[in-house]
């Protein structure tokens, strides 16, 4: 019965780091669509707007297959000049962008041409990849205010996760892009398209933060023998892509009676998770708390030690991990802006209360995530981790494999809202070095 819940938990750490790779090297594509004013006022603004477009497209990784792009031009109504599928080399919508030509007509439908953008640009039979977590980006260039209404195709295109970024001129209305652009602060603005490149570094640096920000959707679990020969650097991969030089990872194991027959599947869990780590080198640190009646450090963030199973006091297993394993003097890096995570597993209802050391933990910025069987308490369970939503529950924990799909979103979630985005800003050279990191 261990050799099988070793299986399974092995099973389950290997889909549980290949999603969450998936989900983290999403962020490195892009699919990137531009919607330009292509109406009588535009006329003399066009060549601006066109070499705009230019120069953006420049700096995305087209050749390699990370990003792709797509133009729409719209005045009474929208046409799509190219799809996100019908360009895969940077030549080919270098010149496809060098040949667009003003489409002109009057009046100016923002609305329908945001509707339709939605309806057929950012769909998979035309090369959309938002199904597989890839950010969709929507740049608008508008100098006009919209004939139309844009707030039902806005909206509808936020839900769809689609991140708009309205960029207006003089004759623009400015609330009108604050609607149509993802966040209010995203809306930015020119005298006239002329002075688009005065406002290029904004468009990536604030490009570059929603992307970082946005939590992908789940890409879909493939077959077990493409998982079994994924490299064993996955860790290290999303320690690059946040920006971190590692990460502390503690884990809080429920050590009580009722665990008796899921421990080794619990701890096996753990274990092959610590093999992922970049331990050796010094990156990543681990400590495990196993606690019933009362908690026992195992080993620190910079020590080690043996495992012992007693009782269930979750509540002051919490505060002992808050005070004891959480802290500089047991590894630590906290106040260096190293992400803290606790992964509790749990398999029953607390003897103590845990709504204190709960709450001491969320003070001190530990992002938590519990793991719960049948037993556990889901309120309590909920009370525990870092947001209701990221607290995940198995019949047994034999069936972790279950969950991995909602835990690779919930720890993506987490730590994205967790990593220092803003880079500085250091001029035009710094903005073509990063190669539009968006």
């Amino acid at each position: 019965e261990t050799n099988a819940g070793f299986s399974v938990v092995c099973c389950f750490l290997h889909l549980l780091l290949f999603d969450t790779w998936r989900a983290a090297t999403a962020l490195l594509n892009k699919d990137v669509v531009f919607l330009l004013d292509g109406s009588d006022g535009t006329r003399s603004g066009f060549p601006a707007m066109r070499d705009f477009v230019q120069r953006i497209v420049e700096k995305l990784n087209v050749d390699e297959g990370n990003d792709r792009v797509a133009v729409v031009q719209y005045s009474r109504e929208p046409e799509a000049q190219f799809y996100l599928i019908t360009h895969s080399r940077k030549d080919e919508v270098r010149d496809a962008i060098r040949n667009l030509r003003h489409k002109g007509g009057r009046p100016l439908n923002t609305g329908a041409a945001l509707q339709f953008v939605r309806d057929n640009v950012f769909t998979a039979s035309s090369g959309s990849r938002r199904v597989e977590g890839v950010p969709q980006i929507l740049i608008v260039l508008s100098a006009g205010r919209s004939n139309d209404n844009v707030d039902t195709p806005a909206s509808a295109l936020r839900d769809l996760g689609v991140l708009t970024f309205g960029i207006g001129t003089r004759n623009s209305d400015a609330r009108e892009l604050q609607k149509i652009s993802y966040e209010p602060s995203y809306a930015q603005s020119v005298s006239e398209f002329s002075d688009l490149p005065s406002i290029e570094q904004q468009l990536v640096s604030s490009v570059d933060v929603v992307v970082t920000r946005v939590s992908p959707e789940p890409p879909t679990v493939i077959g077990t023998a493409k998982l079994f020969s994924t490299p064993c650097r996955v860790i290290k991969k999303l320690v690059k892509l946040r920006a971190f030089s590692g990460v502390d990872v503690v884990f809080l194991l429920d050590g009580s009676d009722g665990t008796s027959s899921g421990f080794p599947a619990m701890r096996d869990f753990a274990q092959r998770i610590v093999e992922k780590l970049n331990v050796d080198e010094g990156n990543d640190r681990v400590a495990v708390v196993q606690y019933s009646r009362e908690p026992e450090a195992q080993f620190y963030l910079n020590t080690h030690s043996r495992k012992r199973r007693r009782p269930l006091n979750t509540g002051a297993a919490l505060q002992f991990v808050r005070d004891n394993v959480f802290t500089a003097s047991s590894g630590s890096r906290r106040v260096e802006g190293v992400p803290q995570i606790l992964v509790l597993l749990n398999g029953g209802r607390s003897n103590d209360n845990v709504d204190t050391p709960a709450s001491a933990l969320k003070g001190l910025g530990i992002l938590t995530i519990g793991i719960g069987t049948r037993n556990s308490d889901t309120r309590e369970l909920q009370k525990i981790s870092h947001d209701p939503n990221y607290a995940l529950s198995v019949p047994e924990f034999s069936d972790l494999p279950n969950i991995q799909q909602q835990l690779v979103s919930s720890m993506s979630t987490i730590l994205a809202k967790a990593t220092p985005i803003t880079p500085t800003v250091v001029g035009k050279n710094a903005m073509c070095a990063a190669k539009f990191s968006l």
